[in-house]
């Protein structure tokens, strides 16, 4: 179980930078960033498919999507220049909300 949380935190990071790099991909007319962006898509759902073969999915893509959100989000406004707002804080919120409910939800069924 700790390989497949391990492995599951890599495909996290590795959408969240492939997501990231999406604005020097320019619309895919940068083949360079296009490959880079489409490689680390690929290579985060390998993982999550190892992943999933100890980590119910339901569970696994909830945090995967939503720890990736949520960091995408954080990267956004750090690095990219993005705004933040009470919205956003508040719909990530929810987001993390969500994942702890259905892990605690599989903790207390498993």
């Amino acid at each position: 179980m700790n390989l497949a949380i391990g492995l599951l935190l890599v495909a996290i990071a590795t959408e969240v930078v492939a997501t990231a790099s999406l604005p020097k991909a320019q619309g895919f007319t940068e083949p360079a960033w296009t490959a880079f962006v489409v490689v680390g898509y690929v290579f985060s759902i390998w993982l999550l498919t190892l992943v999933v073969r100890e980590i119910p999915v339901s569970v696994a893509y909830a945090v995967w999507s939503g720890l990736g959100t949520a960091l995408i989000t954080v990267v956004g406004v750090a690095l990219l220049g993005e705004r933040i707002d009470l919205i956003k804080v508040a719909g990530i919120g929810l987001v993390i909300a969500g994942v702890v409910l259905l892990n605690v939800h599989m903790t207390a069924h498993a």
